[in-house]
């Protein structure tokens, strides 16, 4: 089993280190971590460092740093625009999408999104896609943390601003499919995912930069939709 991996602000820049606060109690009182177990500390940017476990106090743990890494930003970036959906597939899809390998993800206010992100319940519910998102890392030990969102919830023009070359929206009744689609050796990838309801006529008129795409014959629910297709490009673009 890999060693467990614990998200810090910085790096220690000598041969020890000590975990506290959250990620110090989660290491100490919920891992129960001990004396000779290693750790892996990662600062989110793709910085890590390999640490051995020398003692372990109430929510600290303190050890030697034995070797570093850093491992360089993914090249192409995998964007998902992501249509709001209800209760919590959302954050189910979040959380599939960060243990997959995506990149960064923007919430979408599409037409059809049956819930709205308004005022402060914007805010925290943003807030929960990257709690959702840093969990998810951590469990799948990302050296670089995914960006979620900058606005709580973009609204169409956003997106269509965002849109270039290589960009792609699911759709149902597209003809082409994503597993044929050319993609960029660089740069990012812009999949947009539509909420339970579908992407509109008007929507999709306004993504006309991008490519309307297909995974297969099934429709996928919003919650699963962008995670197949990242497992696509994953696996096309060589990171699987």
């Amino acid at each position: 089993m890999s060693a467990p991996l614990f998200l810090v602000a910085a790096l220690p820049t000598g041969s020890s280190f000590t975990l506290d606060g959250p990620e110090g109690h989660h290491a100490a009182d919920v891992q129960r971590l001990r004396a000779g177990e290693t750790l892996v500390l990662a600062d989110g940017r793709g910085g890590s460092a390999v640490g051995r476990v020398t003692a372990v106090g109430k929510g600290v743990v303190s050890g030697t740093v034995e070797s570093r890494s850093l491992q360089p930003a993914p090249d192409p970036r995998l964007v998902v625009v992501q249509g709001i959906a209800k209760g919590d597939r959302g954050e189910l899809a979040v959380q599939a999408m960060t243990e997959i390998g995506v990149d960064e993800i923007l919430p979408w206010a599409a037409s059809r999104s049956v819930t709205q992100w308004r005022g402060d319940r914007g805010f925290k519910a943003r807030d929960k896609w990257a709690a959702t998102a840093r969990e998810a890392a951590k469990q799948a030990r990302r050296s670089w943390l995914p960006v979620v969102g900058g606005d709580p919830d973009c609204s169409t023009k956003q997106v269509a601003a965002r849109l270039g070359p290589a960009s792609f929206v699911l759709h149902e009744e597209a003809t082409e499919r994503l597993t044929t689609v050319p993609l960029p050796t660089s740069g990012e990838i812009v999949l947009v995912v539509g909420p339970e309801g579908g992407i509109s006529d008007a929507e999709l008129s306004a993504f006309s930069a991008a490519t309307p795409v297909r995974l297969g014959r099934e429709v996928l629910r919003t919650s699963t939709a962008g995670v197949a297709a990242l497992s696509v490009l994953s696996a096309r673009l060589g990171r699987w």
